[in-house]
């Protein structure tokens, strides 16, 4: 298994907005800061942007989704890995997006540009996983095979495998967590792009009725279990991972 990296990053920007609130001629950390979101470019899926920063990069996993029909291109991929785990990634953007409600205004304007495209890109991605009704798409890619082979997302020929979850079968993890990373990001767009804002929230509120109403981990579920253990599947009972959301 490959370690996690992409979990730290959240938690790098609150700890480099709270440094430059303290003193900001520890410049050292505002660099930080940059480099924290520069990282996010780097795990980009699909097709980049002209804009994008770090050129090396190229496009990549543009067939996401289409073993299903659907479109599933986009999102980040999970540390140094060709998956996408939807969980991580929600929970990544949530992290993300309070860091942008709570430390926004403190932000140079260009980092928090990049910040707010940091999140888009992410909350792009999580309104096609569920765009169906009573459907989550929650990872594209099979984990085995990829961590078998390590190479980069633009030469992957490994299996592009989709994994969802449909009604009644539970979700409630994946499904809270990504309820509450389009709540988040709702806020943080408000003022910015209000008619954005206004979708992400009506899908939040949508998907977490999901949530609550077919209650359990979506690793119980036995057709994907297999693809989402031992990486991100529920130890603890998803009560352990309780989503408090304020949609507002």
């Amino acid at each position: 298994m490959k370690p996690v990296a992409s979990h730290f990053f959240p938690f790098l920007l609150q700890f480099s907005f709270l440094i430059l609130q303290i003193d900001s001629s520890y410049l050292i950390y505002g660099d930080a800061l940059s480099k924290s979101i520069l990282f996010f470019e780097g795990q980009r899926s699909g097709f980049l942007p002209n804009d994008q920063r770090m050129s090396w990069r190229g496009n990549s996993g543009l067939g996401d989704g289409s073993p299903d029909n659907v479109d599933l291109t986009g999102g980040y991929y999970d540390a140094g890995d060709n998956i996408k785990f939807g969980f991580p990634m929600a929970f990544t953007t949530t992290m993300l997006a309070w860091s942008v409600i709570e430390f926004g205004e403190m932000m140079p304007p260009v980092d928090l540009r990049n910040t707010l495209v940091a999140v888009r890109w992410a909350t792009d991605y999580l309104l096609k996983t569920v765009a169906q009704p009573d459907r989550i798409y929650v990872q594209v890619g099979d984990p085995i095979k990829d961590h078998n082979c390590w190479e980069r997302p633009e030469d992957m020929d490994t299996d592009r495998t989709v994994y969802k979850v449909d009604a009644p079968n539970p979700a409630s993890d994946v499904a809270g967590e990504t309820a509450a990373a389009l709540a988040a990001a709702s806020i943080a767009f408000r003022s910015s792009d209000p008619g954005y804002s206004h979708t992400i929230l009506t899908t939040a509120t949508r998907v977490f009725e999901y949530a609550d109403t077919y209650r359990g981990a979506y690793s119980d579920n036995t057709d994907i279990r297999n693809g989402v253990c031992p990486f991100y599947c529920d130890f603890d009972g998803y009560q352990a991972s309780c989503i408090h959301i304020q949609l507002v």
